[in-house]
């Protein structure tokens, strides 16, 4: 069969031969191509970053626990921060303060929580505390979640809709082309009871591929897609809802895996409008991920934000590594949903502890009476995923960031009566198919507090990748806290994403001219 390439081009799709080019990127010879073995390399050349689009929330303020003793928060388990800074970090550079989401970067990595009992409770809770690296007066608590895992034998079945953007912003060695790696790699992961569709979109949108089971047959539909118009994005995403709709399987996982670099410049380009357009199909059961591509245009504000209003998670894929990793070893966390609307409430005693704040998480953050709400929409987590969440907290009697003020109360008998309770942990998660929530209550013992000592191991790398991500964030509350002390408190490491991390954090101290 001829070398052929699918483009998108207006509202039908066309099929066109696509040129051999050779090493240089000038189109090869036909002897050329005839040439056993013969490969050209992708070569990505770094593009100039300043019209991509971030949504960055200030740093997360401090709280006096008098004033505000009660933290909300929907968990997130998205991870598209810490590649997107990683490809910053690969071209010499500093990220944007607005692309770096701590949360993010500490979920990115696995932690030695506990496995969950069972299903009824779908993940177990852990808690601990140490003293703060950077702030003498601090501790760190944190708060783990891990969702127990699934033998491929007992996955629903899924009905996957790929949804691509082939449009000519798309056409770029570290965007389609890395699409296509990506995408054939979930396709290899496929069941028997599984289905794929494909709808593509540029100028319009089309459908590439109907349902199938035939791995052969998507993967040759994706081999000969290329890239070519205008970005009609909300069209786009209507086509694969409604393929969605057409292939639905009741009690399996009905998703549209949106592949883009966010670059929706014609038809529906309102964000207003594709998040109502999301937050329907999310209520009827079709949910959302999407993954983002790119350099140079990259809307990650956008990427991100419809993500969790789609009940789905976000991944940004800079190399075929990350593919793998996103769509292959951590396929079942991303697609199959074991607990939804799950929100954290954290509620501190101020006889035991003065101040405090939430790292990361800003843009995930709940209002109190929302927590009870279960008609308030929280993040979802996956087969065998997990959530971290840390807080810095002031013991009271210490010095905290914030001095004294001159007409605060002392803390209430009902707290003083407590102080053998740090903090109070609740959660409430629904099962897949529920509607009612369950709740979960943890303590935190103050006791804790006088027999925590420096993190160690898993406690003190997850506390190094939240300095990371507070570093790069230009968290002024740092004390000084330098990239050469992230280094140090991470320690050496076997694991090979921990390896990776170890270099970007020295990658970001000589970008930040050294320290």
């Amino acid at each position: 069969m001829a070398d052929q390439s699918i483009s998108v081009t207006g509202a039908r799709l066309a099929v066109a031969p696509s040129p051999s080019r050779n090493r240089t990127g000038a189109v090869r010879s036909e002897a050329e191509a005839a040439m056993p073995g013969y490969y050209t390399p992708p070569v990505v050349v770094p593009i100039d970053p300043g019209n991509e689009r971030y949504d960055g929330e200030e740093v997360s303020p401090v709280k006096i626990v008098s004033a505000e003793p009660v933290s909300t928060f929907s968990v997130d388990v998205d991870t598209g921060a810490y590649a997107n800074a990683r490809r910053f970090l690969r071209q010499g550079v500093t990220p944007p303060r607005d692309a770096v989401r701590t949360e993010e970067m500490i979920n990115y990595f696995r932690y030695d929580y506990d496995r969950p009992r069972g299903r009824e409770v779908p993940f177990s809770v852990t808690t601990d505390l140490a003293k703060s690296p950077w702030n003498g007066s601090a501790y760190l608590m944190r708060i783990g979640l891990r969702g127990y895992d699934i033998e491929s034998s007992e996955r629903p079945p899924a009905n996957l809709v790929f949804l691509m953007d082939v449009s000519g912003s798309m056409n770029s060695p570290d965007k389609l082309p890395l699409v296509k790696t990506a995408l054939s790699q979930l396709a290899g992961e496929l069941g028997s009871q599984d289905k794929v569709s494909i709808v593509v979109y540029a100028g319009a949108a089309g459908l590439v591929l109907d349902a199938t089971n035939d791995t052969k047959a998507i993967r040759r539909a994706l081999d000969q897609l290329s890239a070519g118009g205008s970005t009609a994005g909300g069209a786009g995403i209507q086509l694969a809802y409604n393929i969605a709709e057409d292939n639905f399987i009741e009690g399996g996982v009905n998703r549209v895996i949106l592949a883009t670099d966010g670059d929706f410049n014609v038809g529906q380009t309102n964000r207003e409008q594709l998040v109502e357009m999301v937050e329907k199909n999310r209520d009827r059961g079709i949910t959302l991920t999407t993954l983002g591509f790119g350099t140079g245009n990259y809307n990650e504000a956008l990427m991100e934000q419809i993500a969790n209003k789609g009940n789905g998670n976000y991944a940004y894929i800079d190399s075929a590594l990350e593919a793998k990793k996103v769509l292959g070893d951590e396929m079942s966390s991303t697609l199959f949903t074991i607990a939804k609307d799950v929100k954290i409430q954290v509620e501190f005693n101020p006889a035991v502890i003065s101040q405090y704040r939430l790292v990361g998480y800003e843009n995930r953050a709940l209002r109190e009476e929302d927590f009870n709400n279960d008609a308030v929409d929280a993040g979802d987590i996956g087969a065998g995923h997990q959530v971290t969440a840390i807080y810095e907290v002031v013991p009271t009697g210490e010095k905290g960031w914030i001095a004294p003020r001159r007409y605060e109360d002392q803390p209430s008998a009902a707290a003083t009566r407590q102080m053998a309770e740090a903090a109070h942990v609740r959660l409430r998660f629904k099962l897949p198919d529920g509607d009612t929530s369950q709740l979960i209550e943890r303590t935190v013992p103050a006791s804790a507090l006088d027999s925590a000592g420096d993190p160690r191991g898993d406690f003190a790398f997850a506390a190094a990748v939240a300095a990371y991500g507070q570093i790069l964030r230009g968290d002024n509350l740092m004390m000084g806290f330098t990239h050469d002390d992230v280094g140090e408190l991470a320690g050496r490491q076997s694991n090979f994403w921990r390896q990776e991390f170890l270099e970007l954090n020295a990658l970001a101290g000589a970008a930040r001219g050294g320290g």
